[in-house]
């Protein structure tokens, strides 16, 4: 294997590892009942501040339409999400966060902050702010290949 192949390899395991190590700890962080994809869609509808069709979220999170209506649905159970027609075009449904929706992904943000403050400062700011670019891209050369 070339240099670049071990890189790329090496790379790929450290996200791959990352990214496990960090939805453990962020579910276990999150209050009772809250699972990580809840989260994530309260989140995106909260920092959005505006309506998203099923299809626009799936999109966003890159999961299928099935799975983003699975956790719409647990969502609207819940009371977090309120979930209505589209008055253009009666095929589409379009979803917004409730206000209590919004209180439950503030306690989940207050409860997953000092964890993820604890990580920042440990690597430190200035190291972090460099990593953010690179990630950034890789995340964006990643999600290009899509179709």
């Amino acid at each position: 294997m070339d240099e670049n192949n071990s890189l790329a390899v090496s790379l790929f395991s450290e996200i791959l590892m990352a990214d496990q190590l960090a939805r453990t700890r962020l579910g276990q962080a999150l209050p009772k009942g809250m699972e990580l994809s809840h989260f994530s869609v309260l989140n995106h509808l909260a920092r959005t501040g505006t309506e998203r069709t099923p299809a626009q979220l799936a999109k966003a999170f890159h999961v299928t339409r099935g799975a983003m209506t699975n956790t719409l649905s647990k969502l609207e159970t819940a009371g977090y999400v309120h979930i209505r027609p589209d008055w253009d075009d009666a095929r589409r449904k379009m979803v917004a966060i409730s206000p209590a929706g919004r209180q439950a992904r503030d306690a989940a943000l207050a409860s997953i902050v000092p964890m993820i403050s604890e990580v920042v400062n440990e690597l430190g700011a200035d190291r972090v702010k460099s990593a953010l670019p690179i990630l950034r891209e890789f995340r964006i050369k990643l999600g290009s290949n899509d179709t």
